[in-house]
Parts: C-alpha cells; sequence; structure tokens
C-alpha cells in the first residue's frame, strides 16, 4: 500500500492486528497446534514467528529512528514508500519464502504468550510514534533479506505487510483444517 502519512501506517497496522486476533479467536487449541501436511509450521508457530519478526522491526526502527534525529533533518509529515519498495511487495506476495533462521519459531510459545510480544512490541513502536512524525530518515535504511535497503517508514508498513500474509496464511490452514 501506498501510505502517505505516519497516521495511515500505523491505522493499517492497527486494522491488520484487530484481524489477526479475531481470526485467532476462533481456533480451537487443536487447530492451532495441528501441523497440516506439507507445512512447516503451526498456526501457533506462525503467530510466534510474526511476534519475532516484529520486535526484531521495532528494533531496527529505532536505530534507524536514533539515527535520522541525530541527522537533524526536520520531516515534513509525508511518508516516501519507494517504488522499489512497492514493487517487492508484489513480488514476494505471489511467492513462497523461507524465513531466516534468526527468526524461526521455536514452538515454545503459546498463541496467547505471542500476541503479549505483539502488544509489547506494539507499545515500543507507539512510543516511537514522536519520531516516526517528527524526523526524516529516507536517508537511513537497513536491509530486509528480500526488498533491500529500506527506512525506517517501510520498515513500519512492511511490518503490517508481514502480518497480513500470515493471517491470509492461517486462514488457508484453517481451511484445510476443518
Amino acid at each position: 500500500m501506498k501510505y502517505q502519512s505516519v497516521d495511515e501506517i500505523y491505522a493499517g497496522n492497527e486494522k491488520i492486528r484487530a484481524r489477526l486476533k479475531d481470526v485467532l479467536s476462533r481456533l480451537s487449541e487443536n487447530q492451532a497446534a495441528a501441523l497440516p501436511e506439507g507445512e512447516k509450521w503451526t498456526i501457533a508457530q506462525i503467530v510466534e514467528h510474526v511476534a519475532i519478526v516484529d520486535e526484531s522491526t521495532s528494533k531496527i526502527c529505532a536505530r534507524l529512528l536514533k539515527q535520522a534525529q541525530e541527522g537533524g533533518q526536520a520531516f515534513d509529515r509525508r511518508v516516501n514508500i519507494s517504488d522499489n519498495f512497492l514493487q517487492k511487495g508484489v513480488e514476494i506476495a505471489a511467492i513462497k519464502v523461507e524465513a531466516p533462521s534468526f527468526v524461526q519459531p521455536s514452538g515454545d510459545r503459546t498463541i496467547p504468550e505471542s500476541l503479549a510480544k505483539l502488544e509489547e512490541t506494539d507499545r515500543r513502536l507507539e512510543e516511537m510514534r514522536p519520531l516516526f512524525e517528527s524526523v526524516h530518515s529516507s536517508d537511513f535504511k537497513f536491509p530486509h533479506p528480500f526488498v533491500g535497503e529500506i527506512t525506517a517508514h517501510e520498515w513500519l508498513a512492511l511490518k503490517g505487510g508481514h502480518e497480513l500474509r500470515h493471517i491470509e496464511q492461517i486462514e488457508r490452514l484453517i481451511g484445510r483444517l476443518g
């Protein structure tokens, strides 16, 4: 999605999180723990993965925003989501991607534990919101394994896109599990 403001990114991410919670609220324990044939992760492991990635994303954003703040450029309140970022988003949506080892789930977290971790990360990101809204971060980037070099604002947008990708995966698995 081509966001125009930090508010739009936060609002989009909030809607995505509400959808995740809604989907998960309808799961049985058996569905959460089932490993369908041909799959590598259970639904509980997918949610754990999302929590791990969100935590990593918040740390990357904090680092990039700190660099931007030290750079001292004022932000004009318009988010610059690059065409490359948008194109890579289209490309990655159409393929199955192997998660790097550092964001693989352990299988030790329950869905409520992963949701608690997601809420903790959301609180940290909300604390960073004034920085997202006040510093120009286009000159400061950190590489994503597939998307390439992206800004803090793009990482924040990617957070929601990543979560949405896994919500759709969970919905497909629920359909298979019945």
